[in-house]
This record gives C-alpha cells, sequence and structure tokens, in this order.
C-alpha cells in the first residue's frame, strides 16, 4: 500500500498579500506573479490606451482613468487590471468597488487568466465594459455587461467606438493604440 503524500495548496489573504515584494495578483487565495516585467510593446500600448482615456475623460468630473491599481474583491482576491476606468470616489491605496471599463493587455504568460478567470471576475463583479487587447494580432475583444453577462460587442481593430460610463461618455480610437 502506498502512501501519497497530499496537501493542500495554502490559501492566502489580503493580509498575505500586502507583504509581498513585486507585483502580484491574489485570486480564491492563490497568488499570481505579474513576472516578469511587462514588454516595452505592452508598456506602450499601455500608456497609448492611458493617454487617450485620459484625454477622452478630461471634461467628466466623475470618471477617471488609472493604471494598475490594486482592486480588492474580497479578503482573498486582489487583481491589477493593465488600465481602468471608475466612476465612484477613490479614497486609500486600492479600489473596492468595479471599474466601468477594464483593458487587459494579453501576453504569453497572462493570456488564459485574462480571458477567463479574469473574465468571469469581471462579469460577475459588474466591470460595465471589458477589452481584451491581443497585441501580435492588432485586435482588441470589446464585451459589454448586459443583463450580468458579457456579450461581446466587436473586435476591433482601428475603429472608434463610444463608452457609455453611466455619467459620462468617451470615445475611444483603437487606432491610436498599436506600435508604429
Amino acid at each position: 500500500m502506498s502512501h501519497a503524500l497530499s496537501f493542500d495548496p495554502p490559501h492566502y489573504t489580503y493580509d498575505d498579500y500586502k507583504l509581498w515584494e513585486g507585483r502580484w495578483e491574489l485570486i480564491g487565495g492563490t497568488a499570481y506573479a505579474m513576472s516578469p516585467a511587462p514588454s516595452v510593446q505592452h508598456q506602450s500600448v499601455s500608456n497609448k490606451i492611458a493617454w487617450q482615456l485620459e484625454t477622452g475623460l478630461e471634461h467628466c468630473a466623475e470618471c477617471r482613468a488609472l493604471l494598475p491599481v490594486d482592486w480588492r474583491i474580497s479578503e482573498d482576491t486582489v487583481v491589477q487590471p493593465d488600465n481602468l476606468v471608475v466612476c465612484h470616489p477613490v479614497e486609500g491605496a486600492y479600489i473596492t468597488r468595479a471599474p466601468e471599463l477594464v483593458f487587459e493587455i494579453l501576453s504569453k504568460s497572462t493570456a488564459l487568466k485574462d480571458q477567463h478567470t479574469k473574465f468571469t471576475i469581471y462579469e460577475t463583479e459588474g466591470v460595465r465594459y471589458y477589452v481584451m487587447v491581443n497585441v501580435e494580432d492588432r485586435v482588441c475583444k470589446v464585451f459589454h455587461l448586459r443583463d450580468g453577462r458579457y456579450i461581446k460587442l466587436a473586435d476591433v481593430v482601428d475603429e472608434t467606438l463610444s463608452f457609455d460610463l453611466g455619467k459620462c461618455r468617451i470615445a475611444f480610437n483603437f487606432g491610436l493604440i498599436w506600435p508604429r
């Protein structure tokens, strides 16, 4: 008779997460390293998204664009969207309510998590729009939350889409985000 060793993987909480060095996400008590650092291409696209969101929201007093910030969803789930728009007051070191708009820039190391795990989290938590940016294929999949489920609005390459954020609208030109 063999005696297989069994162990339960550790279940981390926000108190553990706060002490970690480097960039991490915590999903359902499981730690996900956000390394290596994003590629130059990834950062370039993220900067262009951030600039366009910032510019598009300059006349909206209610909403603001953020770069990766901790979104503490529960005691054992903390994520860091690449680019996001919040339309509620933010106090402290992290957000606790769903953003209106989230962009995730896919990479080989994060694509499965972004396309499945985070997709489900964002849908469940009520993120109004979720945009998955595929830099290699130069296409964005845009999802809109309707009746608690994501419906794909479009596969966008260089079109301009209008996002209704409730308190504000923003016209976003996807043609401006790609590296030259």
